[in-house]
């Protein structure tokens, strides 16, 4: 363990991290070292709490993320130790002022260990909504099973006409996903470009859909980015249901979904 005293908040962050991977294995989301979390924790540590502690890892990161502090999950770990082994599962690092690299100051405890290959995308993505959504400091990316099997079904295709097929399944679908899913078209995982996509996607939705992969949201906490995926993968899974069953379901009419709209 590193020499870093670990704030209260920052221990109940870490409790519901806990708690969501658990959930997360239990619904076969996340197999074997599948999948990722980070928090964006800079606003819980002072610069004097966190600079000049551990080890340094030289790293290219973008200018404007200089001294961000970032709970995040290691490659090739398994969300699943996350439940009771995330000192050796995932790490805190602190970017260095110079953007020039980052020091692991908490967990990260086998030897050789690094932050997820899917680093530059998370960074880039708490920095998108430290300006645009300053409160929601949690990211999740997960393998949700109903939705990554309706990525490859024909109405991926079509956005608008993708989220009215889930809005239409059931009320709370509607109502706690008002923003609903972006359709994110394949790309491969831990580039850039896959980022630049995602943070276009979340401009506008609650969940990412990555075609053939998996799914990606953000929230205040790791309880509420979990349920957004939940959610929808709530819609999916009643849709897929229904076509098990040999029927297309008449589903919520558009009044009725249009009435809904008053919970927003």
């Amino acid at each position: 363990m590193k020499d870093l005293k670990l704030p209260l908040q920052v221990k109940q962050e870490l409790e519901r991290v806990s708690k969501v991977a658990g959930y997360l294995w239990d619904r076969e989301w996340a197999e074997r070292n599948a999948g990722n979390i980070s928090l964006n924790l800079t606003s819980f540590f002072t610069k004097e709490e966190v600079q000049g502690k551990g080890e340094f890892i030289p790293f290219d990161l973008p200018k404007e993320v200089a001294g961000y502090v970032i709970f995040v999950t290691g490659t090739g770990s398994y969300l699943r130790s996350l439940i009771d082994e995330m000192e050796e599962a995932s790490c805190i690092i602190y970017i260095n002022e110079e953007a020039t690299g980052y020091h692991i100051i908490w967990g990260g405890k086998p030897e050789g260990f690094r932050p997820t290959s899917e680093l530059i995308s998370h960074i880039k993505i708490h920095h998108f909504n430290s300006i645009h959504k300053p409160d929601q400091i949690a990211i999740i990316h997960t393998h949700p099973i109903e939705l990554i099997v309706m990525s490859h079904h024909k109405l991926f295709q079509d956005e608008e006409k993708f989220n009215h097929s889930l809005w239409k399944m059931c009320p709370e679908v509607r109502v706690f996903t008002p923003k609903g899913v972006h359709c994110t078209p394949y790309a491969l995982s831990g580039t850039e470009a896959l980022a630049d996509v995602t943070i276009k996607g979340l401009k506008t939705r609650d969940v990412i859909l990555w075609e053939k992969h998996g799914a990606l949201s953000t929230g205040t906490n790791m309880d509420t980015a979990f349920d957004l995926i939940d959610v929808s993968n709530k819609g999916a899974k009643l849709l897929l249901a229904c076509w098990s069953a040999g029927f297309e379901p008449e589903g919520l009419t558009d009044l009725e979904l249009k009435e809904l709209e008053q919970f927003f």
